[in-house]
C-alpha cells in the first residue's frame, strides 16, 4: 500500500535526523514496519491496534528477542505518528516486552584469542591485513562495523589513539594496544599500499578490490581462521568485542571504564561480562575443586 510506504519513509527520515541512527537499524526498521504493513494487508498503519500486533506476533510465530525488536521499532514508529497527530492513541502503549532468558555471548579464553590472532600467514599482503584487523577488533573492543568503516584520518599511530564515531553518531577516543600498533604499522607499510588499486582513498581497511572491506567478507575471513585455530565455537566479528569485555572484567578493570570503552550508552548492557566471569570461576571451582 502506497500510503503505508509513505509514511514508513517519513518516519524514517525523521528518525534518522532526530536520533543520527546508523543504517543498519534504519535498514532494520524498514524491513520490520514493510512486513507488518505487507501483514495488514490493505489497511493503513494508522488503523492498526494493539491486538493487529498482538495477532501479527503470532502470526509469525518468532521468539521473544525478534518480538522485543519489532515492538521497539512499533513503538517509537507510532509515538511519531502520535506526535505528528496522525493518529490518538499510540496502540503498542500497553503491550510489554516478552520475557527474554538472557543469553551469554560466546566465551574466548585468552589462549583462544592468541591463537585466532596467530592463524593469518603474514608472509601475504591479506594476512598482513588480517592480522591488523583482528588485532586491533580485540585491542579496542570495536563493533564490527567501526572496524570495517574506519577511515585513515581516525588512526593516529603516533598518539596511540583511535577516534571511533560508534551508534548515534557519538565519538570516543580509545588507546591502542602495543602489538596492535606494530600490525597497523606493518600493514600501512607493507600490504595497504598495494591493496589500494584505485589510488587515493579514505577506508582504512580495504579489500583485493581495493574498496572497504564488508561484513559479510570479513564474517566468513574470521570463520576461516577460527576454523584455522581449531576453534570448535560459532565465532562471529562480534565474539572479539566479548573477549576484550571479558578479558579487562577479569584483569581488574571497573565496569565503568569498559562501558566507556564498548560504547554502550547504559551500564547495565555491560553488566552481562560479569555474569561471564562468574560462570567461568563457577567452572574452574567444579573442575579443580575436590568438592566442587
Amino acid at each position: 500500500m502506497e500510503h503505508n510506504r509513505q509514511l514508513i519513509e517519513q518516519f524514517l527520515d525523521y528518525y534518522w535526523l532526530s536520533s543520527g541512527a546508523s543504517q543498519n537499524t534504519l535498514s532494520a526498521y524498514r524491513s520490520d514496519l514493510t512486513l507488518y504493513s505487507k501483514w495488514l494487508n490493505k489497511s493503513s498503519l494508522e488503523k492498526s491496534s494493539d491486538v493487529d500486533i498482538l495477532n501479527y506476533f503470532q502470526h509469525r510465530q518468532i521468539s521473544p528477542s525478534t518480538q522485543a525488536r519489532i515492538l521497539t521499532c512499533l513503538r517509537v514508529f507510532y509515538q511519531h505518528l502520535l506526535s505528528q497527530k496522525r493518529i490518538k492513541t499510540n496502540p503498542t502503549a500497553k503491550l510489554s516486552h516478552p520475557k527474554q532468558v538472557q543469553k551469554l555471548p560466546i566465551f574466548l579464553s585468552i589462549n583462544e584469542v592468541e591463537n585466532l590472532l596467530d592463524a593469518p600467514d603474514r608472509k601475504t599482503i591479506f594476512g598482513l591485513r588480517d592480522r591488523a584487523m583482528l588485532e586491533l577488533l580485540y585491542s579496542c573492543g570495536l563493533r564490527v562495523s567501526e572496524l570495517i568503516n574506519l577511515e585513515f584520518q581516525q588512526i593516529n599511530i603516533n598518539d596511540e589513539y583511535i577516534r571511533i564515531l560508534g551508534k548515534g553518531n557519538k565519538e570516543r577516543l580509545l588507546p591502542m594496544g602495543e602489538l596492535a600498533m606494530e600490525y597497523l604499522s606493518q600493514y600501512e607499510k607493507d600490504a595497504r599500499p598495494f591493496l589500494a588499486k584505485k589510488g587515493q582513498t579514505d577506508g582504512y581497511f580495504l579489500s583485493n578490490r581495493g574498496s572497504n572491506m564488508s561484513r559479510q567478507n570479513f564474517f566468513y575471513i574470521i570463520k576461516a581462521y577460527a576454523q584455522r585455530a581449531g576453534i570448535d565455537k560459532p565465532l562471529s566479528p562480534h565474539s572479539l568485542r566479548h573477549a576484550f569485555a571479558t578479558h579487562l572484567v577479569q584483569q581488574g578493570a571497573d565496569l565503568r571504564s569498559v562501558q566507556l570503552m564498548l560504547g554502550h550508552s547504559d551500564i547495565s548492557t555491560t553488566q552481562i561480562y560479569t555474569h561471564i566471569q562468574n560462570v567461568q570461576l563457577k567452572l574452574q571451582h567444579s573442575k579443580h575443586h575436590p568438592r566442587g
